[in-house]
């Protein structure tokens, strides 16, 4: 009878430890539709456009990967790297390009990030998160400086912020 019990006891644990190995395996997460990230783009680019600003709105998925690249037609060419370089910067440190270039600067400990491939400092590049879930991040390039960037990146996201709750 012992060595029944120990048996059963023996599969039943070996179960439980397999089911729990095989939830580890399987990672779910939130992404941006389509739709809404060229939602996000458009609604950036407008607020940019009220505001008087030539950009490029440059959206990525959580994992750096571009979705929409919207360039206003007098946008400089510059504007189109550096927008994706600001949203992929934002979404691979998790934090806004602003708080990197505050961490960065030259004899702090985090100056490296600014050596890193891709990795572009300058302020407009903003995560999108919704329920603590990272979603991807948009990045602004064109405007009279970072912080104008970053507000109508906000100012985009705000836009969108009841579709985001899903």
């Amino acid at each position: 009878m012992n060595v029944r019990s120990l048996l059963a006891a023996a599969t039943i644990s070996s179960l439980l430890a397999s089911s729990a190995a095989a939830q580890e395996a399987v990672v779910t997460y939130k992404s941006l539709s389509p739709e809404l990230a060229l939602d996000l783009a458009r609604a950036t680019l407008a607020d940019c456009q009220k505001r008087g600003f030539q950009v490029t709105v440059a959206v990525v998925d959580r994992f750096g990967i571009t979705q929409v690249l919207l360039r206003d037609r007098f946008a400089g060419p510059h504007t189109v790297s550096t927008a994706s370089g600001k949203a992929w910067t934002a979404a691979s440190f998790r934090t806004s390009t602003t708080e990197l270039n505050a961490i960065s600067q030259p004899g702090m400990m985090q100056a490296g990030i600014r050596h890193l491939p891709g990795a572009v400092t300058l302020g407009g590049g903003v995560t999108v998160e919704a329920a603590g879930s990272l979603l991807g991040a948009v990045g602004v390039s064109g405007g009279p400086g970072g912080d104008a960037d970053e507000a109508c990146a906000k100012a985009g996201i705000d836009a969108v912020r009841d579709k985001l709750e899903f």
